[in-house]
């Protein structure tokens, strides 16, 4: 038996995978010649990502949560995710080094294009659109994750508190892959949901996950 919805979110994910060369900084932070500089920024940079993509989520799951009951409860969960990955951010930050500077750094352009574009999809999409787009780009993110995670450890020396931001993205998540995949059924029964534009959304997206880690790595 076919899953239409599940058959849509695969072949979207595997359509919109990024190009290897698309991120310099994960095959260095990989073997160890990232600088402990660079870490802090990444550290950095996320603490202002991880609230601005909670609050579009909220705002997705509560904008969806008359005519699209399945996606408000996969934004719900993003949501609530992110407020966990928040908590474990702080310990990564601290082994990088970094201590109360946040409202001294200046975020790079090029790392808050993603957080501004999510923001974007908040306000003016379909739901069930970013749904598709979000699942499709949370894949590479979750393989990204996955080998920092291992090479913090095995590189670094950092510790297994400091590497859970890291390995919580890095985990599958059988439920949000189950909610994603009703919210895609439900848009695709409804007709709320458009493939194509969909499609644009993840692709936007993945190019500023590109501009994320390439603003990382050309940052002194």
């Amino acid at each position: 038996m076919t899953h239409p919805a599940r058959d849509l979110l695969q072949t979207t994910t595997a359509d919109l995978a990024p190009d290897p060369r698309s991120n310099p900084l994960v095959p260095r932070i990989a073997d160890g010649t990232a600088p402990r500089s660079a870490l802090a920024a990444l550290a950095l940079e996320q603490s202002w990502v991880i609230p601005a993509d909670r609050r579009a989520f909220e705002y997705l799951a509560e904008r969806s949560l008359v005519r699209d009951p399945e996606a408000a409860a996969f934004f719900r969960t993003l949501a609530e995710g992110e407020a966990l990955a928040e908590e474990r951010l702080s310990s990564f930050a601290q082994a990088c080094g970094v201590n109360e500077t946040r409202t001294a750094y200046e975020p790079l352009p090029g790392c808050q294009a993603y957080p501004a574009y999510v923001a974007w999809l908040a306000l003016n999409a379909s739901p069930a659109d970013v749904v598709l787009a979000l699942t499709a780009n949370f894949s590479a993110w979750g393989g990204y994750c996955a080998t920092i995670a291992q090479a913090l450890r095995a590189r670094y020396g950092f510790t297994d508190e400091a590497c859970g931001f890291f390995d919580f993205f890095a985990e599958p998540s059988p439920e949000l892959e189950s909610r994603a995949t009703a919210a895609v059924r439900a848009g695709l029964d409804a007709g709320r949901l458009d493939e194509r534009r969909a499609y644009r959304y993840g692709r936007l997206l993945q190019t500023y996950e590109a501009m994320f880690w390439n603003a990382l790595t050309a940052a002194p």
